[in-house]
Parts: C-alpha cells; sequence; structure tokens
C-alpha cells in the first residue's frame, strides 16, 4: 500500500479534485453556448398559431388615437404607395433615393436625417414618426427636421402619456406646443393615453406575451409600421432585415444599427442584446420583425435591400 496522505494533504487533494471539476464545468456551460448559436438568436417568444388573435390593422379607428398639437384638424392623410425608410445602415449604397423620392408618400422614424444621405434615403418626407427620446433632437435641427420645400408634412409623436399628453403638463409636450406654434407647415400630433395601451394590447396579441410582464419595450419600428399599414394601401420598406438576419452562421457583416451614425452600435449586436434580455426594458427587434413578415402577407408589404 502506497503511503496515506496527512489531513492537510487530504484536503489540499480534494480542493485540487474540485477545482478540476469546477474549470470543467465552467468549460462546458461555455462551449455549449457558444459551439451553437441558436439559443443566443432565438426570439424572446414565438406566438403560435393557437396564440395569436388576429387583428385587422385597416379597421383601427383614427378618429380617437391621434390628436392635433394646435386646431382641431384630424388625421386624414391617406396614401396609395408608400416608401417606410428605416434608419438602418444597409440603406446605404443602395443609390435608392430617387426611386423613394418618387414614391407617392414618404415615411421616416425619429431623427434619420437626409441632408448628405440623398442618394441612398431621398430627400423627401410625407410623415415622419418621433418617439419622445428623439424630441429635443428633432427640434434643435429644424432645417433639417422641419423646413420643407415640398408642402406639408406631418410629425406623430409616441411616447408615456406623462411624456406628451394632451393637457400639457409633460415637459415635451409644452415644447412641440412651442415648435408647432412656429412652424405652420407642419402638422403636429400625438398618440393619446387610449391608443398607447392599443399597441400595447397588440402586441400581446400578436406575440402571446404582455408587453410590461415581459419587460419589453415598442420600437418606433412598431408604431411607425401600424401607422403606416392604417395610411398606405402599398408599403415599400427600405432597410430593413428580416427576423433570422442575424442568426446566420458565419454572423453576418457588422454595420452600425444607425446609417447616420457610423461609429455608433453594431446592428446585430444591437437586435441580439435586447431580444435575450430579461431585466430591465428592451426591445424585441427579432421578435418585432416576426410579425411585421406575418403582416406583409396581409398588407401588401414588400421589403428591400434587403428583399426578404
Amino acid at each position: 500500500m502506497g503511503p496515506r496522505l496527512s489531513g492537510k494533504g487530504q484536503q489540499s487533494h480534494r480542493l485540487v479534485i474540485f477545482l478540476a471539476i469546477f474549470i470543467l464545468m465552467t468549460l462546458l456551460i461555455f462551449f455549449s453556448s457558444n459551439s451553437g448559436n441558436d439559443a443566443v438568436y432565438t426570439p424572446f417568444h414565438v406566438a403560435s398559431a393557437k396564440t395569436i388573435t388576429a387583428t385587422d390593422l385597416k379597421r383601427w379607428s383614427r378618429k380617437d388615437g391621434f390628436v392635433p398639437v394646435h386646431g382641431n384638424k384630424s388625421l386624414a392623410l391617406h396614401c396609395g404607395k408608400c416608401a417606410l425608410v428605416t434608419s438602418s445602415s444597409h440603406v446605404l449604397s443602395t443609390r435608392a433615393g430617387e426611386e423613394i423620392d418618387r414614391t407617392e408618400c414618404v415615411i421616416r422614424m425619429n431623427d434619420a436625417p437626409t441632408l448628405g444621405y440623398e442618394s441612398d434615403v431621398g430627400n423627401r418626407t410625407t410623415l415622419r414618426v418621433v418617439a419622445h427620446s428623439s424630441v429635443f433632437r428633432v427640434v434643435r435641427q429644424p432645417n433639417e427636421y422641419l423646413r420643407r420645400t415640398d408642402g406639408n408634412f406631418t410629425i406623430i409623436f409616441w411616447g408615456p402619456p406623462n411624456k406628451i399628453e394632451k393637457n400639457g403638463k409633460g415637459t415635451l409636450y409644452r415644447l412641440i406646443q412651442r415648435v408647432g406654434a412656429a412652424y405652420n407647415n407642419v402638422s403636429f400630433f400625438t398618440i393619446t393615453p387610449n391608443r398607447m395601451r392599443k399597441f400595447d394590447n397588440l402586441f400581446h396579441r400578436e406575440t402571446g406575451r404582455d408587453r410590461q410582464k415581459s419587460h419589453s419595450w415598442l420600437s418606433t419600428g412598431w408604431f411607425t409600421m401600424v401607422i403606416a399599414i392604417e395610411l398606405c394601401d402599398n408599403i415599400t420598406v427600405y432597410g430593413m432585415v428580416p427576423p433570422s438576419y442575424c442568426g446566420k452562421k458565419p454572423l453576418s457583416k457588422k454595420l452600425p444599427y444607425h446609417y447616420y451614425k457610423p461609429r455608433g452600435a453594431d446592428e446585430c449586436l444591437m437586435y441580439i442584446q435586447n431580444e435575450s434580455s430579461r431585466r430591465g426594458s428592451h426591445h424585441r427587434f427579432i421578435t418585432e420583425k416576426q410579425v411585421f413578415a406575418r403582416w406583409a402577407k396581409l398588407y401588401n408589404i414588400k421589403f428591400t435591400h434587403p428583399s426578404w
């Protein structure tokens, strides 16, 4: 028989074994999570056919959904063909600007500029959908966003009711009022609290998940797509990637999240991090695009640059 280990020797031996097992388990977890990236790219929820309760977006009433910042006008905009220009870097080098400008109505989001990018995104704007977080960036550059030479256009602001509600208590709403009074060629609307709840309910119906309980925050793309479906007979979306794009192997080419912020966060990294996060509120970009793919079959929506 070999020599027995002393008490200290046995403790050291057990510690070595424990550390070896710990390191082995850590490596197994690491490689299992990285060898097949499917789990990383899986949307936080994919609604089954039984879960989905279809909503006819064409029947949504606009009368009580959008209120003018000045006067009593209603959102009467209707377009046969619309170009929905996203803020994605995929629009760069497309040379789609002339095609976009020939479209009857052009829809843009937040503070995505046209100046300097006309060849790819055009320079006409019929409707701009702006989140409460982008209000300051829009009003600080009136030459870019508020002064137009091609007639009147419309801006719809969305956000929590306590920030942009009609009663004027919110700081942002008072700012929108002041700016709206200075630019008569722009029709300013805000989304009512009731309509904001309808957007939440729509997300629940289309995904099977409660927005608040799932810690999800709807993107401007979600609001813009729904509004475009209401206002347009046909929609061409420029620059939006399909839901499976960021799950391709090897990973797709890295591109900035916004075409006008070349040093900004990588688009796919942004999508994946938001999709998989469970703490705090996050956009569910990939899940939203799965819903858009279903809507495309119902509402004459075509995706280009890239094509779906």
